[in-house]
């Protein structure tokens, strides 16, 4: 098999990343893989707690499916066994744990949506029970000798937590153990990760060595912001971008993002070509309107199509920028985003309608229409998953943000 040049894969590999430790190994590998046709092994532990995928985790995905791209191995290992005990980085306390069979639902849901990102050509999924859960006590026990207590105080989480005299249980020490022997397992030669994922991919080159093998390279990467600007992205923060999110939602939330971002968005979350990053950067100084738009289009066309791209910015501008509504709204915060409602309670509570009565009058009458959709029937919930304009009659107008 042939592969891309030294200098080719580096620029790719060395896109967005954080780290690489040791780049000197990495570059050795890809050498030797040049020169024997062999692609090395890019290992992605995925948490199986959260099935449902954001743009936070393509950061990782989509580093992945570049080593795809130049021909090497992704293997991906859904973590059903390491889930029972709960990855405890950047955790102040116990994670509560899983059952077998929830980590390998979540696991099934995490890989039919890593197909969005990753190519089914050159990828492995592996459950890691498959080795940890035939471990004897006996083998647990002599991996456990190889590493010391101090060395897992090291570690910004356990030390912290240690110092403030809160519990730390004996089995979240196995976790960067049992990881490690995912490594060990599969024989990694790279293993990608966020960067509060450092130590646990640090602890898979010791373990590695300690049973005889090359120690894999660590490349971390940046952890995505969400769309308040400050936070990690998460669903539970409600400042997430779904991949599975419809072409609306993307493009809508994409918009919210604070300025300062766009560049680190179209950095780790598109496919704009190295090439093209320089002229990005100028291009988000000069005009940072345009260049939002840009950014949500190219995320809408990678997890659906370039024309549902265009058609939900046309939907963007028929319903937010057309002069037929008014150059000021009056904005409300109202509900929970992804939480829905009946419209007449929406019409009342709003005092868009003196009454439900009311409400349901003037929708039968055809005089509602919410982000330019007539409604017609009383019945219909509201999904408040972004920013609706309601319109009531032909003068009132307002724009519910879900909070």
């Amino acid at each position: 098999m042939s592969f891309p040049s030294l200098n080719e894969q580096m620029d790719l590999i060395k896109r967005g990343v954080s780290e690489i430790i040791p780049e000197a190994d990495l570059v050795q590998k890809i050498e030797k893989s040049i020169k024997t046709g062999t692609p090395l092994n890019v290992k992605l532990g995925c948490d199986p707690s959260r099935p449902d995928l954001h743009l936070g985790h393509s950061v990782v995905l989509r580093k992945l499916r570049q080593f795809q791209d130049l021909g090497h191995t992704a293997i991906l290992i859904v973590g059903d066994f390491t889930g029972m005990i709960g990855d405890p980085s950047g955790k102040s306390k116990t994670r509560p744990s899983l059952t077998l069979e929830e980590t390998r639902k979540n696991g099934e849901s995490y890989f039919d949506q890593a197909k969005k990102i990753l190519s089914e050509q050159h990828l492995k999924m592996i459950y890691n029970s498959d080795w940890l859960g035939k471990m004897s006590f006996a083998e647990v026990i002599k991996l456990a000798s190889k590493y010391t207590v101090s060395q897992m105080l090291e570690r910004e989480d356990f030390h912290m937590r240690f110092n403030k005299e809160e519990p730390i249980s004996l089995h979240e020490f196995l976790y960067p153990l049992a990881q490690a022997m995912d490594s060990v397992a599969i024989d990694a030669d790279i293993e990608l990760g966020g960067t509060d994922q450092k130590f646990n991919l640090l602890v898979g080159r010791a373990i590695q060595r300690e049973f005889g093998k090359e120690a894999q390279v660590i490349l971390t990467m940046p952890i995505l912001p969400g769309t308040d600007g400050i936070e990690k992205m998460s669903k539970s923060l409600d400042n997430y971008i779904g991949i599975s999110d419809s072409p609306r939602e993307i493009f809508g939330k994409t918009l919210s993002i604070p300025d300062r971002l766009m560049y680190d968005f179209f950095v780790l979350a598109t496919n704009i070509p190295n090439t093209e990053l320089n002229g990005i950067r100028s291009g988000i100084e000069s005009n940072p309107r345009d260049m939002k738009r840009r950014l949500a289009k190219e995320i809408v066309t990678l997890y659906h199509t370039a024309e549902a791209a265009q058609a939900a910015e046309d939907e963007f501008d028929r319903i937010f920028v057309k002069k037929d509504l008014p150059d000021q709204i009056e904005e409300m915060n109202y509900g929970t985003r992804g939480s829905s409602v009946n419209i007449l309670q929406l019409l009342a509570d709003t005092k868009l309608a003196p009454s439900k009565g009311e409400a349901r009058r003037l929708i039968e009458q055809g005089g509602v229409t919410v982000n330019n959709e007539k409604l017609s029937d009383p019945k219909i919930d509201i999904v408040l998953s972004e920013p609706k304009i309601i319109k009531v009659g032909k003068r009132k107008f307002l724009r519910v943000v879900p909070v």
